[in-house]
């Protein structure tokens, strides 16, 4: 059975991390890598359709969303988590449940996710229709210790991509190519 690894992408909402998630499954597809990307927003319609964002659905969600990629991994399917997941528990619980786990932060300065805001989150924050923002009015903890930092503002998403594939095959959990 093929080994496979965990990738979980986190960042502010608008910090690059989507762009960073498929820059590196089209990295990984170059090297006949096929990698599942579980990514939040389209998890969360499935899981809590109608979400509140509240702690207690945030914690349930990302359980969850750990748990399929724990399943994932163990099946031999790599996985990219595309996901905020705003407090540090929910990245260390997935940590803990996969082996060969990768956290990459992308930084990016709050000023510059607000004025990308490609989905509105800010604006809708702003005007008071959203209130739980990560980031904004609810707390985002960046990992202590990730295993690679992006700077999403600085950085194109295909040299973040590289790095983070060089991180993978320096932790061995994939081979460097010749």
């Amino acid at each position: 059975m093929k080994m496979a690894f965990a990738v979980w992408v986190t960042g502010l909402p608008s910090s690059g991390k989507s762009t960073l998630a498929t820059a590196l499954a089209a990295q990984l597809a170059t090297r006949g890598v096929d990698a599942a990307v579980l990514e939040s927003d389209e998890l969360r319609r499935i899981f809590t359709p109608h979400p509140v964002y509240t702690e207690d659905e945030r914690d349930v969600f990302y359980r969850a969303m750990a748990y399929v990629g724990r399943v994932l991994v163990d099946h031999g399917v790599p996985v990219i988590f595309d996901a905020t997941a705003n407090r540090r528990a929910y990245r260390d619980r997935a940590r803990q449940s996969i082996s060969r786990f990768v956290e990459v932060y992308v930084d990016c300065p709050l000023a510059e996710c607000m004025r990308r805001d490609a989905k509105g989150i800010y604006k809708r924050a702003q005007e008071g229709a959203a209130s739980t923002v990560p980031g904004f009015q609810a707390a985002y903890e960046p990992p202590e210790q990730p295993d690679l930092v992006v700077a999403g503002d600085r950085e194109t998403p295909d040299s973040a991509a590289r790095r983070v594939i060089e991180k993978l095959v320096e932790k061995q959990y994939l081979q460097a190519t010749a």
